[in-house]
């Protein structure tokens, strides 16, 4: 969605645009090597740990033995957390048994916990456990600038899964369901990345749009034309599903113009007044009808970066169309771009595309003995398809966005090639012009050719023309004919790549080609001479066919051989 509608507080930081590319294999707890890479040392020795002495402030290895200090400090989940200096904000909304969305009471609504109250912030997630909810369906906890005593915290509570952190904090799409006890509940986790449009020109400000480069770093904002950036957004979700109550954590990244806590609480306090969710939430207590209902804000989000994309090409055929070459050489840069961010959406729409299957494949164990049981599968079936339809939608459309880029790509090498033809075609034309004129001046050479050499021999100083002097017309032409052939020997010597030499010849060899040229042409006028004498003594001899003899035996006779037999018959 539009970041005008996002929060418009911004990070006192300086965060980098680009996000970090996924690394996948790290992204669910089916790997057992939580974050240890081939080149990682096993041999070190892991810090002694004690447990049940540390409370939420040994998570995650109190509750998850395997995660030592080294592959926490490798996955960065702790690290990530301390990047601004604003407090963690967790915002609240509970789900009535009534399926009607309410804001929680005053001082739980919007929870500030800097570092000097994360104590109180505990005494009240201590208090969850021992208050009844009454008539509270799901409660929901949005987090905003995450630290890392607030990430202890709520992982300590309810037992979250540290791969669950890892994958937020580190951009990796991922989905697990893990935890299951059929008829009481399990825990769900789902990590999904999508696009939004930014209208913000504090954005533009403070990040100026990639110079051109080598390479084209797909993960960074697009910048568009105007004052439109498409950044990556991340969604991630943990959902605790119980029978009783349920509990959803969202968590969102500390990056500038992404989707904030306060943002998403915003936007499904509204969704809790539609109507038709209202209905279903009234019809079905599956708390999954609410991240069905977060998902919703991801598809908005991609079909209005889709917007922006369409008249952004458009805008580009246009330019392609008016045959102006020096902006065609400018958007070479933002044509291949564009294509490239192009088919890293279509990847991330794949990924949407998974994380609707993975709720639409993991129904809730808690509702197996529920009454309305059936209603809750006939929802939930179709409000999924309803998504992966617009998700294909979507699909398409990004298809079509890189069908028409190939194709404002293609027109633009045929203009070009069409405008080199027209270069061609008028040098071509001058080229014949100019022939024209040369052959002319040939015309005259031809003429004044004869006059010039008569003169030129009746003026020179020989015996035969000019009596009385000492050189002669012999000497003449002695001395013409070695100055030709010295003049040619010396020419083809200097001609590294002349037919005359082998491949690759040195100097010296260059130097003495008569003696290898001369030979080699005198070699090969000889051999087909003698092939041409004896394809000629073939052709004399004629063949006469198979005659057949009287004992059944067929013989050849050659030409001389027949007019033998018949000589010596008629002697």
């Amino acid at each position: 969605m539009s970041s005008s509608n996002t929060s418009s507080e911004a990070l006192d930081t300086h965060t980098p645009c680009s996000i970090p590319i996924p690394v996948y294999r790290h992204a669910a707890p089916s790997g057992p090597w939580p974050w240890v890479d081939f080149n990682t040392d096993l041999s070190s020795s892991e810090p002694p740990f004690r447990k049940g002495e540390h409370e939420w402030r040994g998570y995650p290895q109190e509750l998850f033995g395997n995660w030592s200090p080294i592959p926490v400090a490798r996955s960065k989940m702790l690290t990530q957390c301390a990047r601004t200096v604003k407090p963690c904000v967790v915002y609240g909304m509970d789900v009535a048994g009534d399926g009607q969305f309410k804001t929680r009471e005053p001082g739980l609504h919007r929870i500030e916990v800097p570092e000097e109250k994360i104590n109180e912030f505990w005494s009240i997630l201590q208090d969850e456990e021992s208050i009844v909810r009454n008539n509270v369906r799901v409660r929901a906890f949005f987090v905003d600038n995450l630290s890392e005593s607030v990430l202890k915290m709520l992982g300590t509570k309810y037992n979250i899964e540290p791969f669950f952190f890892t994958s937020s904090t580190n951009w990796i799409p991922s989905r697990y369901q893990e935890d299951v006890r059929h008829g009481v509940g399990d825990r769900t986790s789902d990590d999904c990345l999508l696009v939004q449009t930014v209208v913000n020109l504090l954005f533009l400000r403070h990040h100026k749009p990639i110079e051109k480069k080598n390479t084209i770093d797909v993960m960074a904002p697009l910048h568009l034309h105007g004052e439109h950036v498409l950044l990556i957004d991340l969604l991630a979700v943990h959902m605790i599903r119980e029978k009783d109550c349920s509990t959803i954590i969202t968590y969102h990244p500390a990056l500038r113009d992404r989707t904030t806590a306060q943002r998403l609480h915003q936007v499904m306090e509204r969704a809790g007044g539609s109507v038709y969710w209202s209905k279903m939430f009234v019809a079905s207590e599956d708390p999954t009808f609410f991240f069905l209902a977060i998902l919703w804000y991801a598809l908005y989000a991609w079909d209005e970066s889709f917007e922006v994309l369409y008249s952004r090409i458009k805008d580009l055929e246009v330019i392609l169309n008016d045959y102006n070459f020096t902006a065609m050489v400018d958007l070479n840069h933002s044509l291949h771009s564009l294509q490239a961010h192009l088919l890293q959406y279509e990847t991330l729409l794949h990924d949407f595309e998974k994380s609707v299957e993975f709720v639409r494949d993991t129904p809730n164990p808690a509702m197996e003995e529920s009454e309305n049981r059936g209603t809750t599968e006939e929802l939930m079936g179709r409000e999924c398809k309803n998504l992966l339809s617009e998700i294909d939608r979507l699909h398409k459309r990004c298809s079509m966005f890189m069908r028409r880029l190939k194709n404002a790509t293609d027109l633009a090498f045929a203009t070009v090639n069409i405008e080199d033809s027209r270069q061609t075609h008028r040098l071509t034309k001058a080229t014949l012009r100019d022939s024209a004129a040369m052959k002319q001046i040939s015309y005259l050479t031809m003429i004044f050719l004869p006059a010039s050499l008569t003169a030129s021999l009746f003026g020179m100083n020989v015996r035969e023309i000019n009596p009385g002097t000492l050189e002669t017309i012999t000497r003449y032409v002695w001395v013409t004919l070695l100055l030709t052939v010295a003049t040619t020997w010396i020419v083809i010597a200097l001609q590294p790549y002349s037919t005359i030499h082998k491949h690759g010849a040195g100097m010296w060899r260059r130097a003495a080609w008569p003696a290898f040229f001369l030979p080699d042409k005198i070699m090969g006028y000889s051999k087909s001479w003698i092939k041409g004498k004896k394809t000629s003594a073939q052709e004399n001899n004629i063949s006469l066919g198979r005659v057949r003899g009287r004992g059944g035996h067929s013989s050849t006779l050659m030409f001389d051989d027949a007019m033998y037999e018949e000589n010596a018959i008629g002697g």
